[in-house]
């Protein structure tokens, strides 16, 4: 816990919400997991990442989103997860470590955004913003350079606008596995046609991927 609270520059008060954070539903003894600190972490992220991107005034509202979008995708904020080592530290299940949990993609955003919520319980807000945006700088500065990984999602959205009012949909086909390690399957549907296929560990990841698959094959076919 040392190690991580050096890294980001925080000392918790109460030491348990770290940990909490950093336990996975897959991890065996436990009744609590980070899933809830999860969803708190997802919310205090798009706030201060707002705020923060607010500042600069010759952004659009448009160009905002689509920022924001691609600093606290799963991809960036697993990077941001890697670049602070959480995959060692993290509590997960025996199947889930065999697997290649401690360097799943969906399992490192998911504890960045817990840790980032079990700061927030743990201080105030303008403590949590300090910390963030510490730990999201480098994701920060590239994405305001437009040199972070594609929000596809976005990128898709946008192509569709510019042609046509219908709204694409992103629709769950099905999810397999057990529930600590589910892989999902997602329909992109356009018009109420399926133009496109995604799957991850995530529905967020494979939705991007449902989009990207879209965008990629869009571009072959010019």
């Amino acid at each position: 816990m040392k190690r991580i609270e050096d890294r980001i520059a925080y000392t918790f008060k109460d030491k348990e919400l770290l940990k909490v954070a950093l336990t996975h539903s897959s991890h065996s003894g436990t009744t609590t997991n980070n899933e809830r600190l999860e969803f708190l972490g997802d919310a205090v992220l798009e706030l201060i990442i707002s705020e923060y991107l607010y500042k600069y005034n010759k952004l659009s509202e448009g160009k905002m989103t689509k920022i924001r979008s691609n600093i606290v995708c799963a991809e960036s904020l697993s990077q941001a997860a890697s670049d602070l080592n959480l995959g060692e530290y993290m509590l997960l299940g025996k199947g889930e470590i065999v697997t290649g949990g401690r360097k799943r993609k969906s399992n490192l955003a998911n504890a960045f955004e817990a840790v980032m919520g079990a700061v927030f319980l743990d201080s105030d807000y303008d403590t949590t913003k300090k910390v963030v945006l510490g730990t999201l700088e480098k994701n920060i500065e590239l994405a305001l350079s437009g040199g972070l990984i594609k929000d596809y999602k976005t990128e898709l959205q946008e192509q569709i606008q510019k042609h046509s009012d219908n709204a694409i949909e992103y629709v769950l086909e099905k999810s397999e596995g057990p529930e600590h390690n589910k892989t999902f399957f997602i329909d992109l549907t356009f018009n109420g046609v399926v133009v496109s296929k995604g799957t991850g560990k995530s529905k967020k990841e494979a939705e991007q991927n449902a989009a990207k698959n879209y965008l990629f094959k869009d571009k072959k076919s010019e």
